[in-house]
């Protein structure tokens, strides 16, 4: 894919894919997600929102490393679980980052000792990581990225108040905010920390 300094094994990985073009998203919110600000996306569905989320963040984590997550991605349901899971199994493949999920419907006890055990990107339901984060008392101090798919959706789903709680508590990580419309309460969420600065894109 056609974007600067682009780490080697994910481009690997995006060439098997034919991901070999990047959109005029990619390109776009490329430069800005690397550099480490919070950032607002805003695209229409079939963009490739998904697909850039999950490729900077493989780019960003670059491999396996320690035992805290790195990364967490807030998804609507289990479905979205699956969908994001998919794709990172195909882009993470040289990577090897230790890729979680989790969901309203998994067990929270064995969640908790996989998580314990060490891993690098946790992706989950709201509910469930409200549950994970508000008990099990994991070290998010190591968080270099929080990331919301289809935020917009979230919150016409009546979840903004855990993910308040959830910023509130995690005081490191950029934040990256996809959404296929940045209405009122969107903002609200990206400017929730006064001292943050977020960076919107906006793509027809």
């Amino acid at each position: 894919m056609n974007l600067k300094k682009i780490n080697t094994n994910l481009q690997k990985a995006l060439i098997e894919n034919v991901l070999t073009e990047a959109n005029e998203l990619q390109k776009e919110t490329f430069s800005p997600i690397k550099s480490g600000a919070d950032v607002v996306i805003q695209g229409k569905k079939g963009l490739g929102k998904t697909t850039t989320l999950v490729l900077n963040v493989i780019h960003k984590l670059k491999e396996a490393q320690g035992e805290s997550p790195r990364a967490l991605i807030m998804v609507e349901d289990k479905n979205e679980v699956i969908a994001i899971t998919e794709l990172f199994e195909r882009l993470n493949k040289y990577n090897r980052l230790r890729v979680f999920t989790t969901n309203d419907r998994t067990d929270i006890d064995e969640d908790k000792n996989q998580i314990s055990a060490g891993i690098d990107v946790l992706i989950g339901t709201p509910n469930r990581l409200n549950q994970l984060f508000s008990t099990a008392g994991f070290n998010v101090n190591q968080l270099q990225v929080i990331a919301f798919d289809n935020l917009d959706e979230l919150l016409k789903r009546r979840y903004e108040q855990i993910i308040l709680r959830l910023l509130a508590s995690m005081e490191k990580g950029q934040r990256l905010y996809f959404c296929s419309q940045i209405a009122d309460r969107v903002e609200v969420v990206a400017y929730a920390d006064e001292e943050r600065e977020p960076i919107f894109i906006e793509t027809e």
